[in-house]
């Protein structure tokens, strides 16, 4: 799918309904999870902790914090055991991040206060990562967020939980939103609100079905991300790699990468 489309996502809306948005969020962390969305980009996060000598990754737009947990596991298989990861967003959910925090004794910690990723405060290092949400900001702004990475001389990376093919827009319209309404009484922690805005009066679901659809429209594809990742950094500071990891059941992830290697140019990795 080639055609990217510049529509709105009601989750972007600073009028949106906080408890509406947190039921979504609540939905993608709880299916990413699930279908271990992310791990097969684990070797590309290890690697980019190997090269600038870090043990944090600092979660951008975190959401819910969907798919923190298995990327941390898949880190630990890889031999970064020692790895934690602090969760941050513009909207933070410091409810649903004290419960991951929990049940993770700690590793996965959080930053309470409002983080804007196109410039992070200092006192948050880590390398940097953000999750199914790059596609939210337009060029302007993803270009100031690898730039903000750049400035601050850490590492990168980008990931999109989808490889941007027509099937899986069916998909989002279709199956997904069957999955939600199974799915929604076994989401955790228990809200009282998730049901009655999933079931009672259901714009929980079908704000989902719009953004998810959106989101597919939204994605920058591989040569759109190096695009950027060049505008960010013409200096050429850092080392770029995009391309596309295949999960062992089908799906892909689109994904970025950037760390502060000399002499090292742009690469498409299919």
């Amino acid at each position: 799918m080639r055609l990217r489309l510049r529509l709105f996502e009601f989750e972007d809306l600073p009028w949106f309904p906080a408890v509406i948005r947190t039921g979504m969020m609540d939905y993608l962390r709880f299916m990413i999870s699930a279908l271990g969305t992310y791990r097969p980009i684990a070797p590309l996060l290890a690697e980019g902790l190997a090269r600038t000598g870090q043990q944090r990754l600092l979660e951008l737009g975190a959401g819910a914090g969907g798919g923190t947990e298995t990327v941390l596991a898949a880190l630990g298989a890889l031999g970064q055991a020692g790895t934690t990861i602090t969760l941050t967003d513009l909207y933070p959910q410091p409810i649903a991040w004290a419960d991951i925090a929990q049940r993770t004794q700690g590793r996965i910690g959080f930053e309470p206060a409002s983080v804007n990723a196109l410039a992070v405060p200092a006192h948050l290092p880590g390398f940097r990562t953000i999750f199914s949400a790059f596609h939210h900001f337009p060029p302007e702004a993803a270009t100031a967020m690898l730039r903000d990475a750049v400035r601050a001389n850490t590492g990168i990376g980008v990931f999109e939980g989808a490889g941007k093919h027509w099937a899986e827009l069916l998909l989002a319209v279709t199956v997904l939103p069957v999955a939600q309404l199974l799915l929604t009484p076994f989401f955790r922690p228990f809200r009282l609100s998730r049901l009655v805005f999933t079931y009672l009066i259901p714009l929980i679901p079908l704000c989902t079905i719009w953004d998810g659809a959106v989101s597919l429209l939204r994605m920058y594809s591989t040569a759109e991300l190096l695009a950027l990742a060049h505008a960010a950094d013409p200096a050429g500071a850092f080392a770029w790699q995009a391309g596309r990891k295949r999960h062992w059941w089908g799906p892909q992830v689109t994904y970025l990468v950037g760390w502060p290697v000399a002499n090292e140019q742009l690469a498409v990795n299919s």
